[in-house]
């Protein structure tokens, strides 16, 4: 199969490989013949559409052609103009969908103290101004011989923030990090500190809330005469408490996932997307958490979510936070469908509604459970919006602050870095499985070949409890581990 109808109202149809001008092809008995060369992952009209019409793949409008587009011919920028704006009306018009019936699994992960699982055995350094990253840097790079044993790690999370900021920034700074400082991953965390920034070490040790004096240090770097002897002496201590954590058999439904895209291609929303979200849907069947972010990526799309909020309460919050975003973006004078990237066009994307609809395909079709703010930990069991940007590695953080063990990551073009969670790598077409193997590590493209999605689901659920139970991701392997802090305002 080289053509795909996603939805039956579809007006167009997506190449699984390249098309050649001159092939024809028979969708639910119609045929049609390909006007032009159509790449793969890029949309072929099913019939004329007229100037002004509606684009429609994934049963959705993803677009407005801009000119009468004959049946045959290549569907893409040059002739469709988004259809968004910056207001938009929602009504919540409740549906549900049946979970699959999935059989009890398990995983080999590290129970914590206060009762958490995880997925990693770590120590993690964590500064709170950008001023001492080179110290960070330096105290993960000299005492890596603590990793023996059961400790599986050491790495520091610079970013250059911590200082300099104000109101909701700050705030969101220090919310962050102390976030990731509870990550149940991190067997033993590192708290560094200068001694003269704004976020005090006062004020973080306040964001944390309680804390284990075993599982948690404090090194402030001007109240000592060596910094690196002094933060040496603390890891070892770290060290010693997190090599006592052995890995023990921990039910999957304690596993929180965090979902996202990037480096995405036409082929997204037909093959990992779907794939990630039947996943999802068969977590949560098992007691999981799986946790959606990118909230710009849902422009578009929204109805295909809302209309899952388990309750009216919880389709407010999700409208709220839409709204906040499309603010976000009139209050700095930018459009809100200014998206997708270079790359996403390349790949067969051509507005932000066809980018959305194939993002959203990763929440599968359980019932939202909760809205989450910036940075906020999952408490509810099921299917949970996150919010925050499109962004790579800001989504990517935010979804670990969250408490993601692991992030689900589909890309159609390839992208090398990992959040401080694991972060598994999903290719949307078996060329780029096969061409970056040091990048991609599951292979959903044999979706567009002729496997089920719900074949593919079973495979992926078996993938990642192999990586919750110590299986390394590529990013891993290669020492990827990376940080990025949502910023709004002024810096001083």
């Amino acid at each position: 199969m080289k053509l795909i109808r996603i939805h039956p109202l579809d007006n167009v149809a997506v190449a699984l490989e390249d098309i050649r001008a001159g092939e024809t092809f028979t969708i639910n008995g119609e045929a049609v013949t390909a006007r032009e060369d159509v790449a793969r992952g890029h949309k072929l009209a099913l019939r004329g559409i007229a100037a002004g019409e509606s684009v429609v793949k994934y049963g959705c409008p993803i677009g407005v052609a801009k000119e009468n587009i004959p049946a045959g011919c290549w569907v893409h920028v040059h002739n469709v103009r988004t259809g968004l704006s910056e207001s938009a009306d929602y009504v919540y018009e409740h549906k549900t969908f049946p979970l699959p019936d999935v059989a009890p699994r398990s995983f080999e992960g590290y129970r914590r103290a206060d009762g958490r699982a995880a997925v990693r055995n770590e120590l993690w350094i964590i500064p709170t101004v950008g001023c001492v990253n080179s110290v960070a840097a330096a105290l993960a790079r000299e005492n890596q011989h603590l990793v023996s044993g059961s400790v599986e790690g050491l790495y520091a999370f610079p970013h250059p923030f911590g200082c300099s900021q104000m109101g909701g920034d700050h705030a969101q700074t220090r919310r962050l990090l102390a976030a990731l400082a509870r990550h149940p991953n991190a067997g033993g965390v590192l708290v560094l500190g200068l001694g003269c920034e704004n976020l005090t070490m006062e004020q973080f040790r306040a964001e944390l809330g309680e804390w284990d004096d075993d599982r948690v240090k404090f090194l402030v770097c001007q109240q000592v005469e060596d910094e690196l002897a002094a933060g040496g002496a603390l890891l070892r201590e770290l060290a010693d408490y997190a090599g006592r954590f052995r890995r023990e058999t921990i039910p999957a439904g304690e596993l929180v996932v965090g979902m996202k895209c990037g480096g995405s291609d036409g082929l997204s929303g037909v093959t990992a997307n779907p794939t990630v979200g039947r996943f999802s849907d068969r977590l949560i069947a098992l007691g999981g958490s799986t946790v959606l972010t990118e909230v710009p990526e849902m422009f578009g799309a929204e109805s295909i979510l809302f209309s899952r909020c388990e309750s009216r309460a919880v389709f407010d919050r999700a409208v709220d936070m839409v709204n906040r975003f499309k603010d976000y973006f009139v209050s700095h004078g930018q459009v809100v469908y200014e998206n997708p990237s270079p790359g996403n066009k390349a790949g067969g994307i051509t507005t932000l509604e066809d980018k959305s609809c194939g993002c959203v395909q990763k929440g599968g079709s359980a019932q939202i459970v909760d809205v989450l703010d910036y940075a906020e930990p999952v408490t509810r069991r099921g299917l949970n919006l996150l919010s925050g940007p499109g962004n790579d590695l800001v989504s990517a953080t935010d979804l670990t602050a969250a408490g993601a063990h692991l992030i689900l990551f589909t890309t159609g073009r390839g992208t090398p870095f990992g959040a401080p969670a694991p972060t598994v790598k999903i290719a949307t077409n078996t060329a780029l499985f096969e061409h970056k193997p040091g990048w991609i590590d599951f292979n959903a493209g044999t979706v567009a070949q002729g496997e089920d999605p719900d074949a593919a689901a079973e495979r992926l659920l078996d993938h990642v409890l192999r990586v919750a139970s110590g299986e390394r991701t590529c990013s891993e392997r290669r020492g990827a581990r990376e940080i990025s802090i949502f910023k709004d305002g002024v810096v001083l």
